[in-house]
């Protein structure tokens, strides 16, 4: 039952800042990522959605239910997942980098698999959708980036 390892890549031009607000607020997910439904189940200290926060996402009939476990402001997102795959030690991690007047997004994740054998096709279905995840926030921070306007 090996650690498994996955990661996706990608550029926003948004400044950090934006990409970090959209991560920390759970709220925002099913606008940009793959899950359908947010609930904030256990609010964090000091902020709602702080270091220790437990936040529920559902998708279809799956609820994953996750624990924001580090928070850089501008640079880092966090998370672990406490239920809702049969999976232990999944940690998240997504750093964001100021580049090329926009931010990288490197959003990696770490997890071994509870039934044996299984932790390559977990590791396959969990590539996909991070890679969704990451193509999700880049397309929605791109349509949402305020422009100057001309007068």
């Amino acid at each position: 039952m090996g650690l498994q390892r996955l990661a996706a890549r990608g550029h926003s031009d948004a400044e950090p800042a934006a990409v970090y607000a959209l991560l920390k607020a759970g709220s925002t997910w099913p606008t940009w990522g793959t899950v359908e439904r947010f609930v904030l189940e256990r609010p964090g200290s000091p902020e709602p959605e702080s270091v220790g926060a437990i936040r529920n996402f559902h998708t279809g009939r799956y609820k994953m239910r996750e624990r924001v476990a580090e928070l850089v402001e501008n640079e880092r997102f966090s998370y672990e997942l406490l239920e809702g795959l049969p999976l232990r030690g999944y940690r998240a991690i997504i750093d964001l980098s100021a580049a090329n007047g926009g931010t990288d997004i490197h959003w990696h994740t770490t997890f071994r698999c509870k039934v044996p054998g299984m932790g390559w096709v977990y590791r396959r279905a969990l590539q996909k959708i991070t890679s969704d995840m990451v193509a999700g926030l880049v397309r929605h921070t791109a349509a949402n980036k305020q422009r100057p306007t001309s007068r």
